[in-house]
């Protein structure tokens, strides 16, 4: 599962591109238990960090680019942002945001795969991402949909050198497919592919998107949350053997996120 190893290929970070700052930071605050730190000063609150516990999971901004859909943004660790960024435009991905230094924290980039599905890297300086993953009100997982896994596999493979690994969904579900990164044990897997209609994809309008799962204590209690704070729930609370119980939820600008209570051994 995820750790804080911070591999090559794996998740080190994510954050969330909001029309509403402050509204985010509350909702957030409510579902995931997290405190809201603001980089900025003012009752507008442009951005800033969320923690747990008074460790960092999480950052939060203003979102700025031009008809984007609030989302949270999945960030990859790699050695080498501009070795990545050249890979990436060899398997066919785009470059949204060319490679840059955030001071001495670190450098970053962010692509979209050929089928248009929005990811980011980041190359770690002094900073090397989320403080606390794998806990309840954590990162746990990463999830991609998309229309065609083959693809996905091909360019994600070319890019990280992920390995993948397919199971059966009960049920006639379909395959779903388990991304590891390179070189380590299938033990360490991080996230999954999971291929879904092009008019299932209309969050996106037809186009892939990345997703985190969160660990959550209690996955009802989560999705109370949820819902009474202006979220909505697009699947569950529902059971998945060998994984937990879960739910595929919206806050309330339509940011797509997963809550899961893992089923422990």
């Amino acid at each position: 599962m995820i750790t804080t190893d911070f591999v090559p290929g794996s998740p080190c970070w994510l954050d969330l591109g909001a029309l509403d700052v402050p509204a985010a930071a509350a909702f957030y605050g409510a579902v995931l238990g997290w405190d809201y730190e603001s980089m900025g000063e003012g009752e507008d609150m442009e951005g800033g960090m969320f923690r747990k516990d008074g460790k960092i999971v999480a950052g939060l901004g203003k979102l700025t680019e031009k008809g984007a859909r609030p989302a949270w943004m999945i960030y990859y660790c790699v050695a080498d942002a501009d070795a990545t960024t050249q890979a990436v435009e060899s398997a066919g991905g785009t470059v949204r945001v060319a490679p840059r230094d955030l001071d001495e924290w670190g450098r970053m980039a962010q692509y979209s795969d050929p089928l248009g599905g929005q990811f980011a890297v980041w190359q770690p300086g002094q900073n090397k991402g989320a403080d606390l993953v794998d806990e309840p009100g954590s990162l746990s997982w990463t999830e991609l949909y998309t229309s065609d896994v083959a693809a996905s596999k091909d360019f994600y493979g070319r890019v990280f050198g992920w390995q993948f690994g397919d199971m059966e969904l009960p049920g006639g579900g379909g395959t779903y497919s388990l991304v590891t990164p390179a070189g380590l044990p299938e033990e360490r897997m991080q996230g999954g592919l999971m291929e879904l209609r092009k008019e299932d994809l209309a969050l996106a309008n037809g186009q892939p998107y990345w997703h985190p799962v969160f660990a959550v204590a209690d996955c009802d209690a989560a999705v109370a949350q949820v819902t009474e704070k202006g979220g909505s729930v697009q699947m569950g609370p529902e059971d998945a053997e060998g994984v937990g119980r879960l739910a595929v939820c919206l806050d309330p600008s339509n940011a797509d996120f997963v809550v899961l209570t893992p089923t422990r051994s």
